[in-house]
């Protein structure tokens, strides 16, 4: 016998055990409002909406850093933002269109971010959103006007597709996530690490910094997407620097990531990582300063994951194949071989951990209310296509889910967790013997090991040379006989195309590098993950160094 249960019923009883029925106050705030506002604003006779929406960014964070044993209060708050976006004209020509020769960072750019209130006070909220509405809707009429201005009197667009694309509605909602903090605990184990620096006198400044925080993201549209979701954040972060005699400064730092606080490294594995950047700073100290070298070179995992983000990454963001001021490197090489024919390169934001490390690029859903997805952009060496927002581009009129802002910022293509892969035929597990057999038959006095990294940046537009600058820390020459001699002031330079062209081979061992990538829509949390990698040819200069020289009285830990 089959028992039947009333549809409502069944649903309630669904919610009831789905983690999601918690009831979400501003989500229906957020689209009540949405609905009113809309049904007046698509009627306007002269320049009525065709969509609209609205995400809430709501973080609450907490965080301690300690000096020398010394612990600053503990940092804490939550805030939330509000960001309206509203659509005038047509999907093919609306307010958002780029219009050629202008400043690219705030075009579309209509709302910053508005504080709302953390409390759930409906009108409250509802006033914010009818005010920050009627400001956006206006923004975005006499804008639409210049655009249509514009379009009179410039040359026709390269690339013609529409500006908006048409995306199935979303509708997902998430418990938000517990931010789980012991400060009392943590407050402890950061005097403890800290108070580790004091054996190493050399070292100018020091700081060890733990910070967990929790981000919701609300979003509704005008197409029906209803979504609630939200990740938790918590990190660990070691620096250390110094000067050296002849003014160059030196740093050195490690960071260890994890979803809640609780997933922090042990105290032992902290305590080495702090002798770990202390030595290495201490050793930098040293070591002679790196002279201009064109030759072979080695990137460990993390190296290479920030080379594949800076150089290849920024490239195969779709909205850049569009603007008449970007390079377009690969605009046209859709089914061309772009690297060599075992590496491929996806982009992932649905992996929420890898080689042992969660993933700062890590979401479900984008800033526009797609839904998060695996985008293979290169197979087998062969570009297939590129990460796109809701910016159509020539012959790709959809989003892949990278559609990705910081709050404040109106989304574009971007980045999340971007992965290389390399097939067997290019594994080598012994690069370093690989390098020492390129060193030799480039008839050179030794190549370059890139053991760690700090970050760096790229040019991607027409206006400037279409080049790259990657900052490592730790460097290595390896000589021909396998000897390794550390050097500091290094910068890695260099254009994409022939650098690509130059990748030989990689190792097994995958590594992560997690940062915030900063571009024209803001801050975005973002990883790379990457094999050691060898390039048969790369290109280093010297690293820009102040005049100032180190402290003349000697440190008080010195003399203890």
């Amino acid at each position: 016998m089959t028992l039947k249960i009333p549809l409502r019923l069944a649903l309630l009883f669904a919610l009831a055990f789905s983690g999601y029925a918690q009831h979400s106050v501003l989500l229906d705030a957020m689209s009540q409002e949405l609905d009113r506002n809309f049904n007046v604003l698509k009627k306007n006779a002269d320049t009525p909406a065709y969509f609209m929406s609205y995400e809430v960014t709501e973080v609450e964070y907490r965080s301690l850093n300690a000096t020398l044993g010394t612990v600053e209060p503990l940092n804490e708050g939550r805030r939330r933002a509000l960001d309206v976006s509203v659509r005038v004209g047509t999907p093919q020509l609306d307010n958002y269109h780029r219009v050629r020769g202008q400043g690219g960072a705030n075009q579309g750019r209509f709302t910053s971010g508005s504080a709302l209130t953390f409390e759930d006070s409906v009108d409250s909220i509802k006033r914010r959103l009818w005010l920050d509405t009627d400001s956006a809707y206006r923004a975005a009429s006499e804008r639409l006007i210049r655009i249509k201005t514009n379009s009179q009197v410039r040359v026709a667009e390269a690339d013609d597709s529409a500006d908006f694309s048409s995306e199935p509605p979303s509708v997902f909602e998430q418990k938000p996530i517990e931010l789980k903090f012991d400060a009392n605990a943590w407050r402890e184990r950061v005097r403890k690490l800290s108070a580790r620096f004091e054996n190493y006198p050399s070292v100018l400044t020091s700081h060890v910094a733990v910070a967990s925080q929790t981000d919701t993201r609300y979003f509704v549209n005008t197409e029906g997407s209803r979504i609630r979701h939200g990740r938790g954040f918590a990190r660990v972060v070691i620096t250390a620097s110094a000067k050296a005699s002849d003014g160059t400064d030196l740093s050195t730092f490690e960071t260890f990531e994890a979803v809640e606080a609780s997933g922090l490294p042990s105290e032992e594995t902290l305590n080495a990582a702090v002798d770990r950047v202390a030595n290495d700073l201490t050793h930098l100290l040293k070591a002679p300063e790196a002279e201009p070298f064109v030759g072979p070179a080695i990137f460990s995992g993390r190296a290479a994951g920030v080379f594949f983000h800076e150089i290849f990454g920024h490239r195969v963001e779709g909205h850049r194949q569009k603007l008449a001021n970007e390079a377009q490197t690969f605009k046209k090489m859709i089914g061309q071989e772009v690297l060599p024919k075992d590496f491929s390169v996806y982009s992932d934001p649905t992996v929420e951990r890898m080689a042992g490390t969660a993933l700062a690029g890590y979401y479900q859903y984008d800033n526009q209310g797609v839904k998060a997805r695996r985008v293979d952009v290169v197979d087998d060496g062969v570009l297939k296509t590129f990460l796109m927002a809701r910016t159509p581009i020539e012959g790709i009129p959809q989003s892949n889910g990278h559609g990705r802002a910081q709050a404040g910022f109106a989304p574009v293509a971007r980045q999340s967790n971007l992965i290389v892969q390399v097939a067997q035929p290019s594994v080598k597990p012994d690069l370093k013997k690989l390098l020492i057999e390129e060193v030799k038959k480039q008839g050179l006095p030794y190549g370059l090991y890139f053991a760690d990294i700090s970050g760096g940046f790229t040019f991607t537009g027409r206006t400037v040379p279409n080049a790259f600058n990657v900052m490592p820390l730790v460097v290595y020459r390896i000589y021909p006989d396998g000897r390794a001699e550390l050097v500091r002031g290094v910068d890695l330079i260099g254009t994409p195309l022939t650098t690509f062209s130059k990748i030989e081979a990689a190792d097994n061992h995958v590594e992560v590098f997690n940062g915030i990538c900063g571009a024209e829509s803001g801050g975005v949390p973002v990883s790379a993950v990457s094999p050691a990698i060898l390039i048969s040819q790369i290109e280093v200069q010297k690293k820009q160094k102040s005049q100032e020289r180190p402290p003349i009285l000697p440190a008080p830990l010195a003399e203890k």
